[in-house]
């Protein structure tokens, strides 16, 4: 990742200027971060304060993965800090999911505002969810069937309760199922709203949605 970059360039550099012994690995990280702050500025709605990282991003960030008891906390942290939708209400418009899902709008200094209403989810980026798409990442896994493949065929029936709560999970913060996830963690961020994420959900879990025909 970027860190890691940047202390193999800080590392190179204290090669050429022949520093005595090479610096250890917690001089390593304050050389990183001080070149990471001198690079860049408040811009806009983008704020040095994005380059502050949680535990889930500092122990993911480095050369190899976190030890598993640093895995454990970090998943229990974010598992934890997950806002379940009020009144047990998880489904929203699917056709306002698919909307998000194309939209990769959001979050840069150029934008007027931070505000979810103005960010969408940028889904497409990282996954397949439609097969009419001839485009889209592959980072994460397809999404095509998703609800079909997991066995819910009504998502208001106390049988599909675990997939359905899973699936808002990891949309709210998607390192309480996996440490250095690199999914982005709408709800805990603030990236979109809860009806923002109902309708995710529908697009995801509704029989209805193209993804389940």
């Amino acid at each position: 990742m970027m860190i890691c970059r940047i202390i193999a360039l800080v590392v190179v550099a204290c090669s050429v200027a022949g520093c005595a012994s090479a610096p250890s690995p917690g001089e390593l990280d304050r050389r990183a971060i001080a070149v990471m702050q001198s690079s860049f500025r408040d811009q806009g709605i983008a704020k040095v304060d994005r380059l502050h990282q949680d535990l889930g991003q500092q122990a993911c960030s480095g050369a190899s993965p976190p030890p598993a008891d640093t895995v454990k906390r970090i998943e229990a942290e974010a598992l934890a800090s997950i806002r379940w939708p009020a009144g047990g209400r998880y489904l929203g418009d699917w056709r306002e999911g698919e909307k998000l899902a194309q939209n990769g709008r959001g979050m840069t200094w150029t934008d007027a505002s931070a505000s979810p209403k103005d960010n969408g989810a940028s889904c497409y980026n990282c996954h397949q969810i439609d097969k009419k798409e001839i485009s889209f990442g592959t980072i994460g896994p397809s999404l095509w069937n998703y609800g079909k493949q997991h066995g819910v065929k009504d998502p208001t029936d106390p049988a599909s309760a675990a997939i359905v709560q899973y699936t808002w999970g990891k949309l709210w913060n998607s390192k309480a199922y996996a440490a250095c996830s690199n999914m982005p963690r709408f709800g805990h961020m603030g990236l979109l709203d809860e009806n923002q994420l109902r309708h995710l959900m529908a697009l995801l879990l509704d029989p209805a949605s193209p993804v389940n025909q």
